[in-house]
């Protein structure tokens, strides 16, 4: 792509500025409702010079985050104490699978790629924008939705203490490890800003 003197214009190719009510060329970025990540690269917003300059003056690129992210993402360490995804064990999807639970290896990877693009799915529901990532992945341990109020919490998180635990199901502890998530993902929701 070509850009001229003002850093950051590329020629349009047809594209019209994504302001509202302009009808100006779309010849400047500006990240767009989803950003880069496992998927690849994010979408982008297109804007005419006037409007890429507003879309500035008003973006917050810590929106949404809490304080330790924010102190995190302006270390100038940020960044660097990451493994890269390809070398990570769980290769950035989740969880390592539990082998035994498969008679196929195919079976789990499969698994496990569905569920990150259910979480992708999920997250980009309307609702769960008001969640923090930490606590869309405990909506999705709970099974929840983001429209979930703090009474449907209480009640999902009452079923799955009655499912999962041993004085519940015959003394069974072969739950036990699901069982802790549950609590866990359930205090971390409970304190959530979206019941607020």
């Amino acid at each position: 792509m070509k850009y001229s003197r003002f850093h950051g214009r590329y020629e349009s190719r047809g594209r019209e500025c994504h302001w509202p009510g302009c009808e100006e060329a779309g010849e400047f970025r500006a990240p767009g409702p989803r950003p880069s990540g496992f998927d690849g690269p994010g979408d982008y917003r297109w804007f005419c010079l006037e409007h890429v300059r507003e879309f500035n003056s008003g973006y917050d690129f810590f929106e949404g985050m809490e304080a330790e992210e924010i102190l995190r993402a302006q270390s100038p360490l940020y960044g660097w104490n990451t493994q890269t995804r390809a070398f990570r064990p769980d290769a950035g999807v989740d969880d390592v699978p539990r082998w035994a639970d498969f008679s196929d290896p195919l079976e789990a990877i499969s698994g496990r790629a569905q569920a990150h693009v259910k979480r992708r799915r999920a997250d980009m529901k309307p609702g769960n924008h008001r969640f923090t990532p930490n606590e869309r992945r405990a909506l999705d341990v709970l099974g929840l939705d983001g429209d979930v109020d703090r009474k449907g919490l209480r009640q999902r998180y009452t079923l799955l203490l009655r499912k999962y635990h041993p004085d519940h199901n015959g003394g069974d502890r072969s739950h036990e490890r699901r069982l802790q998530i549950v609590v866990e993902a359930y205090q971390l929701l409970r304190k959530a800003a979206a019941f607020a």
